[in-house]
């Protein structure tokens, strides 16, 4: 997907079958998706490609564009009918994809669109853990806004705060316990956040939690 444009469109009047399936990327739209080639991404869902077509890493062709930032083709891709909820691969769905890569203008629009705040998905849990254990602090934010579940469980850590103490993201975990994460919610490999920020040695977080009621001995 070198976006050839010219070529694109010379093998497509030719008869080239713009929803065949094969290769890394799955499908020509994934691929142009992927790798932010607008215009041949609006050739191919001109020409009838499935805007919801599922292969590739991330699912679909939103998804990918959701992952890698790419808001033009995103926009188009949902003009097109994409759907905003579709469970994919890795990235559970486009949502979580955004969230994860701190892609905010993709998360809002989204949102805007339809796209479910609390949808849990496979190693990141859901939209809010993926921004709180990469430490997109706006994201993060901007799902609590929309109504995303503080203390939704799910992910390798279990929760959202957890995720962000692993990860030593202070602002985060005081955020979601502003907002009403609980301090001492049980889950994960560690047992709660306060034990996840000691085992990391996350000094701030760990004085953050006790000041905040996590009790030292649970």
């Amino acid at each position: 997907a070198g976006g050839h444009e010219a070529i694109a469109a010379l093998l497509i009047e030719k008869g080239a079958d713009v929803n065949a399936q094969g290769g890394h990327y799955g499908n020509a739209l994934y691929a142009a998706s992927a790798n932010s080639h607008e215009t041949i991404a609006a050739l191919l869902v001109e020409k009838g490609a499935d805007v919801n077509a599922q292969g590739g890493r991330y699912g679909n062709a939103l998804q990918a564009a959701s992952a890698g930032g790419h808001e033009a083709i995103a926009a188009l891709l949902i003009e097109k009918g994409a759907d905003v909820n579709t469970q994919g691969e890795d990235y559970g769905n486009a949502l979580y994809a955004a969230s994860a890569g701190g892609h905010e203008a993709i998360a809002a629009l989204l949102i805007e669109k339809g796209a479910d705040v609390n949808t849990q998905g496979e190693d990141y849990g859901n939209a809010l853990y993926a921004a709180s254990a990469d430490g997109h602090e706006a994201i993060a934010a901007l799902l609590i806004e929309k109504g995303a579940d503080v203390n939704a469980q799910g992910g390798l850590y279990s929760s959202a705060l957890q995720a962000a103490s692993a990860n030593s993201h202070e602002t985060i975990a005081a955020l979601l316990i502003e907002k009403g994460a609980d301090v001492n919610a049980q889950g994960g490999p560690y047992g709660s956040a306060l034990q996840v920020a000691s085992a990391g040695g996350h000094k701030a977080i760990a004085a953050l939690l006790i000041e905040k009621g996590a009790d030292v001995n649970a």
